[in-house]
């Protein structure tokens, strides 16, 4: 018997793939550098931003003076641009994902959220209106490490007071996700729903066979027991 279950944030319980989008190659195009090169350089402060040393203004700044196009106007318009998509992600919450958090409530499964993110990231998050679900989080942003660190599975089990075997893990499988949540013990599964909305070069997972697949969300209360 499953007493909770510990989710992923993006592609998972909402998706960046709606209203506008700003990825790197937009960013790219903002500042007349080839998409490729700017990813690169992109890269190069992403664990620093997932794990608090970077604000997402910071680690854009950083990025730009890399590349030799820094400019305080071209920050605050690329992160302006992030937040507006951002914005859509999060005013676009599927109706399932609300159906499947209610439920999961009624039955008495208490909630929990691992994800990694940059600060614009957590402070919408916080923000949401899914936020107040959460019976236990764990922002990589706040945390200092991320996943697949397995202290953010092993510390969040201990908060919500469950053992390995009571507790399910559901995401995209983005960062190794489902491999350390197997590994800590959980039962892992591959949220599937939103894969069809995604394009390269941002596809965040592919199919994992060695873990379920799941078409829709309310699929989760199928592995409860």
């Amino acid at each position: 018997m499953k007493k909770a279950v510990v989710f992923d944030m993006f592609e998972t319980l909402i998706t960046l793939f709606v209203g506008r989008t700003y990825f790197g190659e937009d960013a790219a195009a903002d500042v007349g550098i080839d998409p490729a090169t700017y990813r690169k350089a992109w890269h190069e402060n992403e664990i620093d931003r997932t794990t608090g040393k970077l604000t997402i203004e910071e680690g854009i700044a950083k990025t730009l003076q890399s590349l030799g196009v820094y400019s305080e106007e071209k920050v605050k318009e690329i992160s302006g641009k992030r937040l507006a998509a951002l914005g859509d992600t999060f005013a676009a919450i599927p109706d399932d994902t609300f159906r499947l958090l209610e439920e999961l409530k009624k039955r008495g499964i208490k909630i929990g959220l691992i994800t990694n993110t940059f600060s614009d990231e957590r402070d919408l998050i916080r923000g949401s209106k899914l936020f107040p679900y959460f019976d236990a989080v764990r922002i990589s942003y706040e945390e200092g490490i991320r996943k697949p660190d397995p202290k953010m599975y092993t510390s969040i089990m201990e908060e919500l007071g469950v053992t390995p075997e009571e507790c399910l893990f559901v995401g995209d499988g983005g960062s190794r996700e489902l491999f350390a949540a197997r590994d800590a013990g959980m039962t892992a599964l591959q949220a599937s729903w939103f894969r069809a909305l995604a394009f390269e070069p941002h596809i965040p997972c592919q199919v994992l066979p060695e873990f379920p697949q799941l078409q829709n969300q309310l699929g989760v209360l199928d592995y409860l027991g």
